[in-house]
């Protein structure tokens, strides 16, 4: 019974595919408010697991059935643990609140049937992977949330201009149905690697079941470390998965051209469900290879934990310096999610450095986690309504919609606030947390990293904000006011959307409100829960966290580094009293640093040239070989030695029909000479 909910999560999203059609021939307020109704099931099923966690000693809990029962055995099961439970609400209950969105922002869409199914098999889905007792359970669920995004990225499938990304003119813009297929291939990159991974490990384990993984550790990994180079290769490989799914670097760029969906969507994606996948999948690794360093005496293991580190340190600056320049609203909190889901990987990463940062490592990385869902949701949802508003997507063409969108300012701006890390708000404790365990960590470089994207986050929020809500307005505003001119006019088209839209935003404004003061309960809650499962039910020698440094220090620099990237951004687009063009004016560097992050530090068009210009090189290459060399050797040059060779044979015998009988003997006498040489040569 305690599992019953957990099935409930799987099965009230995907009866929800599978009934929407039907409730679409009743009518169409059954259809949207029936889909729904079954994400708010999901989202209780999903809190009645919470008391679990007040009764640890129950936790995990496993129930499976079997599902293959080929030479590897598989089953099909949940798997309820503190790490399943958490995450499994935050998937629940933010994707609700994006659901009722959804009933205005999709209002009188043609295609509405599609996205209501594609969106709750997205929510079942991405639970299926989360309470996946076993890692091909996880792998199916991991495919299915790519196919569901795929459909989702490239909703406006038919390519109409008002839905390309990109741009302004005169640089490049993208249809809905390219960055979907990008979306599809660079995370299939990495997925593939990721069952690769999968692989190996089952062939030394002998076990895809993810508690037996954890239970049989002292047996399997000894025997893979006993390869040089194997727990090194099957980190790198596991790691794929994660990097392409969350964006993480190299696999970065697809992300941003996701924003090509519906608002509700980028929500979805952004920050409840599929860049989360890869942090779950890490946090479900972490115990492995920790055991494999800190018990099993194993030194590659501990390359896990460095790759998992600083591809986090290194993805959070690099997407965060990108948002400093960009233009489109949705893209500027596409990069801000890549940095914050950089940051994740990083507790993730640290906690294996030290035996002492294990539990807290593990539990900063969640605690941002949970508190990233929540405020980047509302961020995402208040632009969709923003965007609609304004109706451009450059921030540049708006300025001064507070007057317009009095309650989407006050939500977005509270989010906006949580997600540059000021206190009190979630954002300030869940970063502290990360950058305490980056301090007591000793590896100043990543701390020095960390700090840099902290800086270019406050720059590009504030900017965000004074370029959207405040200043004057822009000339494409104006051209709306102008087109409307009363004021019934201006509220229908230049104000706020449908009450379902603000109710949801409202909603998660309260969840950050009171996330807040409740902040550093939930982490030290957090931290006590993760401390039982780890080291009492997975048995993980963990000692007692000593912090090295004050733990006053970590906040007051996180507070310092928010002024010094919030500040000069105030001057520049709040009150003005600094200008942009001129500083661009007076500094050729400024104008070359801003060209390197406007082209996104070259990285998609190195992807472009190398990969796809590399694809097509070789398909004209392959192209001249097979369909002209090949195909002129073998269909034409062969076919026709056989046909003059067998007209100068018939010539031969028309020639001579006297000897007939002595051609037909030479011919079976060769014959007979090539099959006995034959069968002599294979004995």
């Amino acid at each position: 019974m305690d599992t019953l909910f957990a099935w409930l999560c799987l099965i009230f999203p995907l009866t929800g595919v599978l009934a929407t059609p039907f409730l679409a021939r009743i009518g169409p307020a059954f259809r949207d408010y029936g889909s729904v109704f079954f994400s708010f099931l999901t989202a209780v099923s999903a809190m009645m697991l919470l008391p679990l966690l007040l009764t640890p000693e129950k936790l995990p809990l496993e129930t499976s059935y079997i599902w293959l029962d080929t030479p590897i055995r598989v089953n099909f099961g949940v798997l309820l643990d503190t790490l399943s439970i958490v995450l499994a609400n935050v998937v629940a209950v933010i994707s609700f609140f994006i659901m009722v969105y959804c009933l205005g922002y999709m209002k009188g869409n043609s295609s509405i049937l599609r996205f209501w199914m594609l969106m709750n098999g997205f929510i079942g889905s991405m639970l299926l992977l989360v309470f996946a007792d076993n890692l091909l359970l996880i792998f199916v669920g991991w495919k299915l949330v790519g196919v569901c995004s795929y459909g989702l990225i490239g909703f406006y499938y038919r390519d109409e201009k008002r839905y390309w990304i990109g741009g302004p003119a005169p640089f490049k813009f993208d249809p809905p149905s390219a960055c979907g297929l990008k979306a599809l291939m660079v995370t299939g990159v990495g997925d593939m690697f990721m069952l690769g991974g999968i692989l190996i490990m089952y062939y030394y384990s002998g076990t895809l079941d993810v508690m037996a993984l954890y239970r049989t550790a002292p047996e399997w990994i000894p025997r893979m470390a006993a390869a040089p180079g194997m727990m090194i290769l099957v980190s790198v490989l596991l790691i794929a998965g994660p990097v392409g799914k969350s964006a993480q670097f190299p696999l970065i760029e697809w992300l941003p051209e996701a924003m090509a969906g519906p608002g509700p969507v980028s929500a979805l994606i952004h920050a409840a469900t599929m860049v989360k996948s890869g942090v779950f999948l890490v946090a479900r690794l972490v115990p492995i290879f920790y055991y494999g360093y800190w018990v099993a005496g194993s030194p590659e293991a501990m390359y896990f934990f460095v790759i998992v580190a600083w591809i986090g340190a290194v993805t959070a600056f690099i997407a965060a310096s990108k948002g400093l320049v960009a233009l489109e609203l949705k893209k500027i909190l596409a990069y801000s999610t890549v940095s914050q889901i950089g940051y994740m990987m990083l507790a993730m990463g640290l906690s294996g450095f030290r035996q002492d940062l294990l539990v807290h490592g593990y539990t900063a990385g969640v605690f941002h986690l949970m508190s990233h869902a929540m405020f980047k949701a509302c961020l995402f949802l208040c632009a969709g309504t923003v965007i609609h508003s304004a109706h451009s997507i450059y921030i540049h063409q708006m300025g001064a919609l507070r007057h317009y969108l009095p309650f989407t300012w006050v939500f977005m701006t509270l989010a906006a606030l949580s997600l540059m890390g000021v206190p009190p708000l979630p954002g300030f404790w869940s970063k502290d947390a990360v950058l305490l365990v980056c301090l007591e960590s000793q590896h100043y470089m990543l701390f020095a990293v960390a700090v840099a994207a902290v800086i270019c986050t406050s720059f590009y929020t504030v900017r965000l904000i004074g370029m959207v809500f405040y200043g004057r307005p822009s000339d494409h505003i104006r051209a709306l006011e102008e087109k409307y001119k009363t004021l019934e006019e201006k509220r229908a088209h230049l104000g706020e959307g449908y009450l379902s839209q603000t109710s949801a935003c409202a909603a998660l404004t309260i969840g950050i409100v009171v996330f807040s003061i409740y902040g550093l309960r939930v982490e030290h809650m957090l931290h006590d829960l993760f401390a039982d499962n780890l080291a009492h039910g997975l048995a993980l020698p963990t000692v007692d966290h000593t912090a090295a440094f004050p733990h006053l220090l970590a906040p007051v620099l996180s507070v310092v580094c928010v002024a010094a990237g919030a500040v000069p951004a105030f001057f520049f687009y709040f009150t003005g009293t600094w200008s942009v063009q001129t500083v661009f004016q007076r500094s050729n560097l400024m104008k070359l640093i801003h060209i390197f992050l406007w082209e996104r530090w070259f990285i998609d068009r190195f992807y472009s040239w190398f990969i796809v210009g590399g694809i097509r090189r070789i398909s004209v290459f392959v192209a001249r070989i097979c369909e002209t060399f090949l195909d002129t050797v073998i269909h034409r040059k062969m076919p026709g030695v056989v046909t003059h060779g067998g007209k100068a044979l018939l010539d031969s015998i028309h020639a001579d029909a006297r000897d007939l009988s002595n051609n037909i003997a030479y011919i079976l006498a060769t014959a007979i000479f090539f099959i006995v040489a034959t069968v002599w040569w294979i004995r």
